[in-house]
């Protein structure tokens, strides 16, 4: 279903690509446009977010590119920052994180920090894309830090209409912690088999329509309240007024599913991505196009590139491969020390909501959490 205006007469392969490595991993990246008249997809990549730890992200905006933008600023600074973190406990900062997005986004601070990322005023209405001017007044719960409560026409804003996917990967010595809310993915090789490292929030998925239905949604056509097509985002704040539910039983919810793997001399790569790659290959495809192109090629964003390239539609017809695209992949520098882990052992976020689980709580095959 085309909308005018979505789409340009002429996709936009420009692309955005960068490459970096330390003593620990090897990355590449790149995003495009593609046929979309906007680019909403955001990323960060940050090899050496402390001494010990990489971290690397890719969010897919909707509604503006505002929420995608204000979390590649900063989900990583918020994870590093949370006392979770400095415990050992990765998965619990990084839930932490995407909440706080949600919370930092609300009230004048929330509201200027997200004009600055926001470039498009309409010119009828003086609006900035994504934004709401005035809404009802929300509590905002705002911790001390250095997040301060301002004062100012917007201290009652609670928050973006427009939203975001998230979903991270956080490398430190052989543990790989994967967190993730909406559709975007990430998918392991090991031994060059495909395995999802997290689930494609889709609302028709069992625990996510138990919770939409509960906090007073609906599904139609599926879609949450027959809009969004997306049951877990940053942002949409219009899908978490349910003043009586805490942030992650609301009927979108930015909590996400913390998957945790030990990584071992069998792990080759990962690969994030959001589902503008994700519609078009398979996770397998993705993993044996890559191996593939890692034959003769060295440049990891060059590979990225071809991914993209590939990924892309030849006309608007059918809408799949008309959206943008970014891809991250990671390679793993092999230490010696690294223990096996036998591939059986590799499971994934059973159905429940709840927070962090560490591979080998499921058996679960490579791939079943395909969204197609």
């Amino acid at each position: 279903m085309t909308e005018m205006g979505i789409y340009l007469s002429t996709p936009k392969t420009e692309k955005f690509s960068e490459d970096g490595e330390n003593d620990r991993v090897r990355y590449g990246l790149s995003s495009m446009q593609g046929w979309r008249a906007t680019m909403e997809d955001a990323h960060a990549a940050y090899p050496d977010l402390d001494g010990s730890t990489s971290f690397f992200g890719v969010y897919d905006g909707h509604g503006g590119k505002v929420v995608a933008k204000f979390c590649a600023n900063y989900l990583h600074q918020q994870a590093l920052k949370n006392e979770a973190y400095a415990a050992g406990q990765i998965g619990t900062s990084l839930q932490k994180a995407f909440l706080r997005m949600d919370e930092m986004m609300r009230g004048q601070r929330g509201w200027r920090e997200l004009a600055a990322l926001g470039d498009k005023i309409n010119r009828f209405t003086g609006m900035i894309e994504g934004l709401i001017w005035s809404p009802r007044g929300a509590d905002s719960n705002d911790k001390n830090d250095d997040w301060a409560f301002e004062e100012g026409p917007h201290s009652d804003f609670a928050g973006p209409t427009a939203g975001s996917t998230a979903c991270v990967a956080v490398i430190q010595n052989n543990k790989l912690v994967v967190a993730n809310a909406g559709d975007s993915r990430c998918v392991l090789s090991r031994k060059g088999q495909a395995f999802n490292l997290s689930r494609d929030h889709k609302p028709e998925l069992d625990a996510e329509k138990e919770r939409i239905l509960k906090a007073g949604g609906f599904i139609h056509a599926g879609r949450v309240n027959g809009s969004l097509n997306l049951a877990r985002a940053i942002g949409d704040v219009e899908f978490k007024q349910n003043k009586f539910l805490p942030a992650e039983k609301q009927i979108v919810t930015a909590s996400p599913d913390i998957t945790t793997v030990d990584l071992c001399e069998d792990d080759d790569f990962i690969v994030l991505a959001c589902d503008g790659v994700w519609d078009c290959m398979s996770s397998q495809q993705v993993v044996d196009y890559v191996h593939e192109q890692l034959i003769s090629e060295t440049k990891l964003s060059a590979v990225c590139e071809r991914v993209l390239d590939r990924c892309l539609a030849p006309s608007t017809a059918t809408g799949e491969g008309c959206d943008n695209m970014t891809m991250i992949l990671v390679q793993f520098k092999k230490p010696t020390q690294m223990i096996t882990v036998p591939i059986e052992k590799l499971s994934l976020p059973s159905d429940s909501a709840s927070g962090a689980l560490s591979l080998g709580d499921n058996d679960l095959k490579p791939e079943e959490v395909e969204s197609k």
